[in-house]
């Protein structure tokens, strides 16, 4: 749509965008609170560099999802007047698509990691390419990178975009080729963590251990694939139905759909604040960790330190 219908829809629904704005500025600030937290003792304490593979991208996790955070204030500002300024949209979505898309691609490669951990750890020298973590991380980001380039070269829905633009055969080429980035890097990843998930599961129920440690790894892999799933997935569905029906004309059945579509890209930003819970804390060590240092009153709520297993490390 172009600036002035944008603007126009925001006017007739002014209180629902600013309620929208005022979410992502708490899921900013929460968000923002916690992974810098999470970034601080991977630095300074656990020093992840010199520690296990899953560090390494545990912490790549944390970046992508503080680098997604940092643009959430001029996302807040956009829910509530279209920017003029097509350059500085660009660059927004451009960051948002490239950070949340290795926000993704760690925690899938995360899950397949333990995955592997769990459903056959005695195949253990078949993760030895998981063992290179800091290249396959700088690959991740420059694949990525490259990928999310088409973003930046052709109009998104809130960048001043005139349908006259689509007439060009590079221009549609740089949509078809943005569109697919988006689609593959949501469905594909949660396929994976289904199967994923569905595997430990049995794996769980066949191995001699304890209730206690079931269950954990049990929820904490549920947990995962839901987070995923209501994060991501109705986001996207509605993506795809709103470029069904792209316009330059604003019906009622599109602005039903928009209104749709951000109150989901708010809910999308939810996954940054869970992340570090889900994953980083999923470890005994961290969480603490953590506690210790962030949440010293909890710990005489804590169980002595030889009765928590540490298996799900």
């Amino acid at each position: 749509m172009d600036n002035k219908t944008c603007q126009d829809h925001i006017d007739h629904n002014r209180a629902l965008y600013i309620f929208y704005s005022s979410v992502v500025v708490v899921e900013f600030i929460l968000g923002l609170l916690l992974n810098i937290t999470v970034i601080h003792l991977f630095v300074f304490k656990l020093k992840f560099w010199k520690s296990k593979t899953i560090d390494i991208f545990l912490f790549n996790l944390v970046l992508a999802d503080i680098l997604l955070l940092i643009g959430l204030p001029v996302k807040a500002y956009n829910f509530q007047q279209c920017s003029e300024d097509k350059v500085v949209c660009k660059v927004q979505l451009f960051l948002q698509f490239l950070n949340r898309g290795a926000s993704i691609a760690f925690l899938t490669v995360i899950s397949i990691y333990r995955y592997f951990s769990i459903v056959h750890p005695e195949k253990r020298k078949d993760l030895r390419i998981l063992k290179q973590s800091p290249q396959i991380s700088v690959f991740i980001w420059v694949l990525l990178g490259i990928l999310t380039i088409p973003a930046m070269l052709q109009s998104f829905i809130r960048c001043d975009s005139s349908e006259k633009d689509e007439l060009n055969e590079l221009n549609r080429l740089n949509v078809l080729l943005r569109e697919i980035v988006f689609f593959t890097q949501i469905f594909i990843p949660f396929i994976i963590l289904v199967y994923c998930l569905i595997r430990i599961i049995r794996r769980l129920k066949q191995k001699s251990v304890g209730d206690k440690t079931k269950l954990r790894k049990a929820f904490l892999f549920t947990s995962m694939v839901l987070v995923f799933a209501i994060c991501f997935l109705p986001y996207a569905i509605t993506r795809a139905v709103q470029l069904k029906i792209i316009g330059t004309v604003m019906t009622e059945e599109k602005v039903t759909v928009v209104k749709l579509y951000d109150g989901l890209v708010c809910l999308s930003y939810l996954n940054c604040l869970l992340d570090p819970i889900l994953y980083c804390l999923s470890s005994s060590k961290f969480r603490k960790l953590y506690i210790s240092m962030y949440l010293p009153f909890l710990l005489k709520k804590q169980q002595p330190e030889g009765s928590e297993d540490t298996a799900d490390d």
